[in-house]
């Protein structure tokens, strides 16, 4: 190899890391959610039953995940839905990112068939097309009426939608509009 060629392949093999991107930012603070199955990026390694006792205790199971603290979910651009939610029947206004740009954190760029499976800390689970997600414009609420949501209230992450912006929900009575919502969210599942 010639010192021209030998200089450009240097060259090339050093821009490769840059084009790339970033490696995977790691949460500062505690990890309130975790993203695993179909990802392209990761920042944690696998399910460990000691330090993920409730993700054990669920039977979940995963050789890598992404995980992200409030801090990493309130980043993402936000948006605002006023759903009539059930809990009093009245419309509150819930923000947060869109639920399809917390999985692209983690690399994931489900096909409109493929599920997405939302979990909360109580053991409910949702699966949900990836096209329903995408029509619903689902949310992942951090903010309830302007305040933080509480753990022990809808928080600290809900994934929900404006219910009452869908004709085939809204025709429905107000109970039945929020099976596919799971909140105090803590782990997506993306499946193939």
């Amino acid at each position: 190899m010639d010192k021209r060629h030998f200089l450009g392949a240097a060259l090339a093999a050093g821009s490769l890391p840059a084009l790339a991107g970033p490696p995977p930012k790691a949460p500062i603070g505690p990890a309130l959610l975790t993203i695993s199955g179909e990802i392209r990026r990761s920042n944690r390694g696998a399910l460990d039953p000691v330090r993920d006792q409730m993700m054990f205790k669920q039977k979940l199971s995963f050789p890598r995940a992404f995980a992200l603290d409030f801090a990493m979910v309130a980043a993402l651009p936000a948006r605002t839905i006023r759903p009539t939610l059930e809990y009093d029947g009245k419309p509150h206004a819930l923000r947060g990112p869109l639920l399809a740009d917390v999985l692209a954190l983690a690399g994931a760029q489900p096909p409109d068939a493929a599920k997405v499976v939302l979990r909360a800390v109580d053991g409910y689970a949702a699966a949900i097309p990836m096209a329903q997600v995408r029509m619903w414009k689902m949310i992942v609420a951090t903010h309830l009426d302007g305040q933080p949501m509480a753990l022990g209230g809808l928080g600290p992450l809900w994934a929900v939608y404006d219910a009452d912006r869908v004709p085939e929900m809204a025709a429905r009575p107000v109970k039945e509009r929020f099976g596919a919502c799971p909140w105090a969210l803590y782990h997506i599942e993306v499946q193939a």
